[in-house]
């Protein structure tokens, strides 16, 4: 597959990405549906061409993140529960809209969860703010237009980061998040470091076990 990376995008993930995680993106492009593997298409149950050509995209953003640390050619099928499922010994996560694929992988020994979500750079509309933030929330966000859909990515990847840990479905409410402090906290406890950048998208990083 051709190059498809946004160099800014990527100078900007590289900044905040910590030591042990590995994160890289990738335009999506048409084609890059012809990426999936055998399994992989397989494990997608969606027919539609979008799906499947986002879906393509990450994984090829995956595999090349895998193979900086060694694991070449396993395919990442999609779980029922709707998670990719990871080479012994890797924890992972993958996300994309409509434009850009990401991808973050890291070894187990490195980290305990990681959990990645992408968004455009553009403010949150004002009626789903009032559904994802908590109270708290609402109160420290920031006059920074961005802040509201900073609040969705980071919910976003520390579910996704949580999931694999709890295996327990967790409403946006039931994340707390300071992003003064870079941490966020499930109800049933578990803290996240919280990692973000802004370039012509938002990515947000969380990450369980984090040793630096």
């Amino acid at each position: 597959m051709t190059d498809a990376t946004d160099p800014s995008l990527q100078r900007a993930i590289d900044a905040i990405v910590p030591a042990g995680v590995l994160v890289g993106h990738r335009v999506i492009r048409p084609g890059d549906e012809d990426a999936l593997l055998a399994d992989e298409a397989a494990s997608i149950a969606s027919r539609v061409v979008a799906v499947r050509r986002a879906s393509g995209a990450v994984r090829i953003v995956a595999r090349g993140l895998l193979a900086q640390c060694g694991i070449r050619d396993v395919p990442l099928r999609k779980a029922a529960s709707g998670e990719p499922v990871w080479p012994a010994g890797i924890t992972g996560s993958l996300a994309h809209d409509d434009a850009v694929a990401v991808a973050a992988v890291g070894w187990r020994r490195d980290v305990e969860s990681v959990g990645v979500d992408i968004e455009p750079a553009v403010p949150l509309p004002a009626e789903t703010l009032e559904l994802i933030a908590t109270p708290r929330e609402r109160r420290n966000i920031a006059d920074d237009p961005l802040s509201g859909r900073l609040l969705f990515a980071v919910k976003e990847a520390v579910y996704k980061a949580a999931f694999p840990l709890d295996r327990l479905f967790l409403e946006f409410r039931d994340i707390e998040v300071d992003i003064a402090q870079r941490n966020a906290t499930t109800r049933n406890g578990r803290v996240f470091a919280v990692r973000y950048c802004v370039a012509s998208h938002l990515l947000a990083l969380a990450v369980s076990g984090l040793k630096t």
